[in-house]
């Protein structure tokens, strides 16, 4: 690979009522960019992450990014879709940019402000990423609670699983400060339907689905060789980008093929395998989701992920710990941001800067960014080559 990160920036994911969604743009650039030691004067483009499709009334929102410094004036700026990808859509893009030699010195931002419209609101735009030809008016929890009851007629009941996975990443994210959520939850909770925890989409309850969010994350991301100018240096073993068809009718919904794809050829790229990870952060929209995840990345054969996830293995003293942030499901999820966030969060991992979320030893890290349902697959393979503070 050609680029390296060299610098990040995050805000806390929530409801954030007094930032709109330039003012989490701007914020976060500048936290990158003060990380990475550069003015806008030393950017030579600018990508953002960021879906909208009607969260916000701002259709023509790139620039944006130009207002976090006056340096930034002029340089070309783009933004990047592809649903709840459109985080490493972005990235990609600057990887291509500075892999055909465009651009040295890229600046990325993810965000996404969704809490200024009502549930339904929220709802039907992010219902706009599946196939309105046969899908319109399916809510996302619908859809995946289609993926949960395929896999439990193939495979067997996922539930006790999926509650392990809701339990396991509340935990996590009581070490992670930016998180949206700082509640740890019981696995009876979790698996039992009531009142606080009611039936969102069978079987889906409240306890399996991610949050409503605000937020962003940005990179600076550099060619390689310039790593040396830099207080750290996280680079890209892999980054590999998988699509599928959009109709779910066309999918095998108990084993998506496209994410299993990426992570094969991701692996192949960076000449590894699933035993040489040493956390992963994952797109745990649903607790099915990240079950399907498991085996997907070969953690588990298809079938297996439940025995997996049940026996603690993707725990944080486990074989392979998933979610160290608190995921999707409890660090928040705003949309555009959140492949952005999974690469800061595993970059800090990798020069030990993660804080009470650091595990000792990280030397590659793994991220998956899913769009749609199991339809943009991203996966990226990190590992430090500068480590900073320490």
């Amino acid at each position: 690979m050609t680029a390296a990160i060299v610098g990040w920036g995050h805000t806390p994911f929530g409801r954030l009522d007094a930032l709109g969604l330039e003012d989490l743009i701007v914020l976060t650039a500048r936290q990158a960019m003060v990380d990475a030691g550069l003015t806008g004067r030393d950017i030579d483009a600018v990508w953002l992450g960021h879906y909208n499709a009607g969260l916000v009334p701002d259709g023509f929102c790139a620039s944006m990014i130009l207002a976090a410094d006056e340096g930034l004036r002029y340089k070309p700026a783009t933004r990047c879709e592809n649903a709840c990808a459109s985080g490493s859509a972005a990235i990609h893009a600057a990887i291509d940019a500075i892999a055909a030699g465009r651009v040295k010195c890229a600046l990325v931002v993810g965000a996404e402000k969704m809490t200024a419209l009502d549930n339904e609101g929220v709802t039907r735009a992010l219902g706009s990423a599946s196939y309105q030809k046969d899908e319109a008016g399916l809510s996302f929890p619908q859809i995946f609670a289609r993926f949960a009851k395929a896999y439990h007629e193939r495979y067997g009941d996922p539930t006790r699983a999926m509650a392990h996975i809701a339990v396991k990443n509340h935990a996590a994210a009581m070490n992670n400060p930016l998180a949206q959520l700082h509640r740890p939850l019981n696995l009876d909770f979790c698996l039992t339907p009531s009142n606080h925890n009611p039936i969102i989409a069978d079987p889906l309850k409240k306890t399996d689905c991610s949050l409503v969010s605000d937020g962003a994350a940005a990179l600076v991301l550099v060619r390689e060789d310039m790593v040396h100018d830099f207080r750290h240096a996280v680079r890209f073993r892999a980054a590999i980008q998988v699509n599928d068809l959009l109709p779910l009718a066309m999918k095998n919904l108990a084993a998506p093929e496209g994410p299993a794809i990426a992570f094969n050829r991701a692996y192949e790229h960076a000449g590894v395998s699933v035993d040489d990870i040493d956390f992963a952060e994952v797109h745990d929209c649903f607790t099915i989701a990240e079950l399907l995840i498991v085996e997907a990345m070969g953690l588990a054969s298809p079938g297996g992920g439940t025995r997996v996830v049940l026996d603690g293995e993707t725990d944080r003293s486990g074989r392979l710990p998933i979610n160290l942030s608190g995921g999707l499901k409890a660090k928040g999820h705003p949309v555009g941001a959140t492949g952005v966030s999974m690469h800061v969060l595993a970059a800090r991992q990798l020069v030990g800067e993660a804080e009470d979320m650091q595990v000792s030893g990280a030397e590659l890290g793994l991220c998956f960014n899913m769009g749609g349902g199991a339809v943009a697959n991203y996966v990226s393979i990190l590992e430090a080559t500068k480590a900073g503070r320490g």
